[in-house]
C-alpha cells in the first residue's frame, strides 16, 4: 500500500505542477489523457469549428483546478470538502440539462458536454475562489477557442447552460448555513475535548449540527455506538495503544502518518479522494463519457460532505478529549498536526470510508484496494498520535453507512443529482 499510495501521491503532484503551469497561461487546460473517440459529426453543422474528438474528458482538468486553488488557498479540511461538491454537482447538472435540451450527437455532444461543464465549473470556481474569478474566466474562453474557427455554437449553448446552473447550485450553498456562526460550546470536564490553540479558539466546525447536507435527512441520520466512556477499561486499554505507538514509533509509521495529513495547504483528504480515479488512470481505462465521469465527481464530494456533517454531529455531541490531552506524554507527528475538533469519530475515517464506497461502485475490481486505503488511512491517524482505535472504528463505519444512504439515492433517479 505505501508504494501504490505514494504512486498516486507522485501522480497528483506532477497533474498539479500542469495545472499551475496552465493557470499561469490564462488557464488553457488541455485534457491529460485521451478518451475514447466520439461518433463522427453530424454534417450539417460547423463540424470544423472545436477542439479535436481525441482531446478527452473536460471535467477532470477543472476539478485539478479546484484541488490546485483549495491548496494555494490554504483551505481548511472542512472548507475544502465544502467547495468540491459545489462543483462535482453543477457539473453533473450541467452536462444532464445540456444533452437534454441541446439536440444532436458526435461533435455537438462533444462540444456541449464541454461548454456544460466549462460554464458551471467557472460560476462555482468563482464562487469558491473570487479572487481567481478573472483567471477561471479565461479559462473557459480558452477552452471555447481551442479548436480551429469560431466557438462551436453547441459549446456557446452548453456554457450557457452551465453558468445558470452553476448559478442555481451557488444560491444553494449560499443558504446552507455553512458560513454560519459557531456557538458550538464545550462541556468541561474530565474527558472532554479542549482546545490546542493558543490562545484557545472555537472549535473547528461548529456549525456543523445546522448545515444543509446534500443527501442525508439530518446530520444525526447514522449516529455512530458511544464510544467507551472516559477512564473505562475500554478507553484506558485504547488510550494505552496510541501510547505504546508514540513511545515505539518507526520512520514508516511517520512517513504513513505525513502522506495521509492532508490538512492545510494540500487538497485535503475529499481533494485527494477526488484524484484518485483520474490520476489512477481508471477514468481512462474503463472509457468514461463526460456525463458519466461528472457523476462520479458530484457523487463523490456530495457524499463526504454528508459524511462529514454526519461525522461532526456525533463530535459535537461526544466532545470526547484527544490522545495527547488524555495522557500528556503522547507525542503528535509534527506533519499531522493537532486538530482543533474533538476525538470521536475520526473524520479522515468518515470520509475516506464514504468516498471509497462510492469509487467501489464505479470501479468494483479496485474494491479490496480501495478498502486497503482506507485501513491505511485510518492506522495513519493513530501512528500520528491523534486518534483511538475505536474513532477509526466508528468513522469507517458511519462513512459507509452514509455512502450506502447516498448511493441508494442517487439510483431512486430522484435525488440532488437529479435534474429537473
Amino acid at each position: 500500500m505505501p508504494a501504490r499510495n505514494s504512486l498516486f501521491l507522485v501522480n497528483a503532484l506532477r497533474r498539479a505542477a500542469r495545472i499551475t503551469t496552465a493557470l499561469t497561461a490564462l488557464g488553457l487546460i488541455t485534457a491529460c489523457a485521451p478518451d475514447q473517440p466520439l461518433t463522427a459529426p453530424n454534417k450539417g453543422v460547423a463540424s470544423g469549428n472545436g477542439v479535436p474528438f481525441t482531446v478527452g474528458l473536460a471535467s477532470p482538468d477543472w476539478q485539478a483546478t479546484a484541488r490546485i486553488l483549495v491548496s494555494q488557498a490554504s483551505y481548511t479540511p472542512i472548507q475544502a470538502t465544502h467547495v468540491y461538491p459545489i462543483l462535482g454537482v453543477a457539473q453533473y447538472l450541467a452536462v444532464q440539462r445540456a444533452e437534454a435540451e441541446i439536440t444532436g450527437e458526435g461533435r455537438v455532444r462533444l462540444e456541449s458536454d464541454r461548454g456544460a461543464v466549462a460554464g458551471a465549473s467557472v460560476v462555482a470556481l468563482s464562487y469558491s475562489f473570487p479572487a481567481s474569478a478573472t483567471a477561471l474566466e479565461a479559462m473557459a474562453t480558452a477552452q471555447a477557442n481551442a479548436g480551429p474557427g469560431q466557438p462551436h455554437p453547441a459549446f456557446t449553448a452548453g456554457e450557457a447552460i452551465g453558468r445558470a446552473v452553476g448559478a442555481q447550485i451557488v444560491a444553494r450553498a449560499i443558504a446552507d448555513h455553512f458560513t454560519d456562526a459557531n456557538t458550538a460550546v464545550p462541556p468541561v470536564g474530565p474527558g472532554y475535548w479542549t482546545s490546542s490553540a493558543i490562545p484557545p479558539t472555537p472549535v473547528d466546525g461548529g456549525q456543523f449540527k445546522a448545515v444543509t447536507p446534500w443527501f442525508l435527512t439530518s446530520s444525526s441520520q447514522f449516529h455512530p455506538v458511544p464510544h467507551p466512556a472516559f477512564g473505562s477499561p475500554a478507553f484506558n486499554a485504547a488510550l494505552a495503544e496510541i501510547r505504546q505507538i508514540s513511545d515505539t514509533r518507526t520512520a514508516e509509521q511517520v512517513q504513513i502518518a505525513a502522506f495521509w495529513a492532508l490538512s492545510r495547504g494540500t487538497p485535503t483528504t475529499s481533494g485527494f479522494w477526488l484524484s484518485v480515479p483520474t490520476d489512477s488512470g481508471w477514468v481512462t481505462e474503463h472509457g468514461l463519457s463526460e456525463r458519466e465521469t461528472t457523476h462520479l465527481y458530484a457523487l463523490l464530494s456530495a457524499t463526504m460532505f454528508d459524511a462529514q456533517i454526519g461525522c461532526w454531529d456525533e463530535k459535537l455531541t461526544s466532545w470526547l478529549i484527544r490522545p495527547w490531552k488524555a495522557d500528556l506524554a503522547i507525542t503528535v507527528v509534527a506533519a499531522v498536526g493537532k486538530p482543533n475538533h474533538p476525538s470521536y469519530p475520526s473524520g479522515h475515517s468518515c470520509l475516506s470510508a464514504s468516498g471509497a464506497s462510492v469509487l467501489s461502485e464505479f470501479f468494483p475490481e479496485k474494491r479490496a484496494q480501495l478498502d486497503a486505503m482506507v485501513v491505511q488511512a485510518g492506522r495513519s491517524r493513530m501512528y500520528g498520535g491523534i486518534h483511538y482505535a475505536f474513532d477509526i472504528a466508528a468513522g469507517q463505519t458511519l462513512g459507509r453507512n452514509v455512502a450506502a444512504f447516498t448511493i441508494a439515492a442517487d439510483a431512486s433517479g430522484n435525488s440532488v443529482l437529479t435534474a429537473h
